[in-house]
């Protein structure tokens, strides 16, 4: 790690080592994210997924606690992006996704186990196959944390932006949604701490829709809301350049990039 290396460098420099070091110590599996046969089954069922929803609108859910103030039971006949831990709404909030995206190492590594169980499309990092597997459900991604751009295929590489959220919004926009409708993406944290950060949680979850999302002795990374935003804003101009919207329906979300719509005006 570049702290290991003696570097002194400004907060931001060292938030850039430190990705550039992950990027290049990652640059063995490369071959493997573009020739794997899992990889290669992937490529060739998202190839199927391409513009399949072409002019449609769909759900981006969050996993904010803003989700429990929400009528997810208008979203029955709605097409929407579940992510990481969304399978607990199933029992908590009698919702579940038309599909599931999870990118994170710790999140998939202690959620395997119900992630195999999952009889969906799921949307998984390529990083995580040595805890899920592959199924007749699952694609692979090959996602990465360095070089910040909008992938509009989302066949080849896909930067994360420190959020699935822009994983789902660079997935949505390839299978063709013209309208992406943000819920639940609150957008803030009760608990605080250095970003990227990775902590093991106390007790009951604040962040989160449930007390159990990130319970007691779950592994987890504080989020990076600042290059989150980054991303979001990319995908905006991406969005608008081709005459598609994101719009932002988070019921008290403090995200402030993309049009704000009332929820409940999307349904009249």
């Amino acid at each position: 790690m570049p702290e290991k290396a003696g570097l002194n460098l400004p907060p931001r420099l060292m938030d850039t080592a430190r990705r550039l070091y992950d990027g290049a110590r990652k640059l063995p599996e490369l071959p493997a994210a573009y020739l794997h046969p899992w990889r290669r089954e992937s490529i060739r069922k998202l190839s199927l997924l391409k513009d399949a929803h072409k002019g449609e609108r769909c759900f981006l859910i969050g996993n904010g606690p803003s989700l429990k103030h929400t009528d997810l039971s208008l979203l029955k006949n709605e097409f929407s992006f579940g992510f990481n831990r969304i399978f607990l709404a199933a029992e908590e909030l009698n919702f579940t996704p038309s599909c599931l995206v999870s990118i994170n190492d710790l999140v998939i590594e202690q959620s395997a186990q119900e992630f195999r169980k999952l009889a969906m499309p799921k949307f998984f990092a390529w990083r995580s196959h040595q805890w899920v597997g592959m199924d007749a459900h699952t694609h692979y991604l090959y996602t990465s944390y360095t070089t910040p751009k909008f992938a509009r295929d989302v066949r080849g590489r896909v930067w994360e932006g420190a959020t699935v959220t822009n994983v789902a919004l660079q997935l949505a926009y390839f299978m063709g949604f013209s309208t992406v409708i943000l819920v639940g993406v609150d957008h803030s944290f009760a608990t605080k701490g250095t970003p990227n950060t990775t902590v093991q949680s106390e007790g009951d979850d604040p962040n989160h829709f449930s007390e159990a999302y990130f319970g007691k002795g779950f592994r987890w990374q504080l989020p990076d809301l600042e290059t989150s935003e980054l991303a979001y804003r990319m995908a905006r101009e991406a969005y608008e350049s081709d005459g598609r919207q994101v719009l932002d329906a988070t019921i008290g979300g403090k995200l402030q990039v993309f049009p704000r719509v009332a929820y409940a005006s999307l349904f009249e």
